[in-house]
């Protein structure tokens, strides 16, 4: 089984299986800090696991909305904080971090990949498209994830 630890003080995500690194990246956390209360777009730290997989066999930049692709939006700006490519949707494993699930935390692609490397998210880390997708393939549902502060 595999463990995925990210750090939010050096921006960084490391895949591990029995504590050999097999998969690194950059990514970013909330803008907003760390934290764990409802619509505070915080990201939460703690021990995790991952729920759901979703969007295995879109293509690379596909956007998605209620974990659905949709087709392209008209609005790729800046203002526009998109999820695309691949989703893994994290469910909290301790008290404090219990209601991830349901804030609809993830591990997903960007397309502010230029932000990638500081923290810039709406409160989900967020990772380059080709990123997320190998991480997405080398990971199951199950996986454990950590996230320090």
């Amino acid at each position: 089984m595999h463990k995925i630890v990210i750090d939010s003080q050096t921006q960084s995500l490391n895949l591990l299986r029995d504590d050999e690194l097999v998969f690194a990246a950059s990514i970013s956390t909330s803008r907003f800090g760390l934290g764990f209360e409802t619509g505070s777009r915080k990201t939460p730290t703690g021990r995790f696991r991952i729920v759901e997989k979703i969007g295995g066999e879109a293509p690379i930049g596909t956007v998605f909305k209620g974990r659905r692709p949709i087709a392209d939006p008209v609005d790729r700006s800046a203002e526009s904080d998109l999820i695309t490519s691949r989703i893994l949707w994290l469910d909290g494993l301790d008290e404090n971090n219990a209601n991830t699930k349901d804030r609809y935390i993830y591990i997903h692609g960007t397309n502010h990949e230029e932000s990638i490397g500081q923290a810039s998210s709406h409160g989900c880390i967020r990772m380059r498209d080709a990123d997320i997708i190998e991480l997405f393939d080398l990971v199951e549902v199950g996986a454990l994830v950590e996230i320090v502060g």
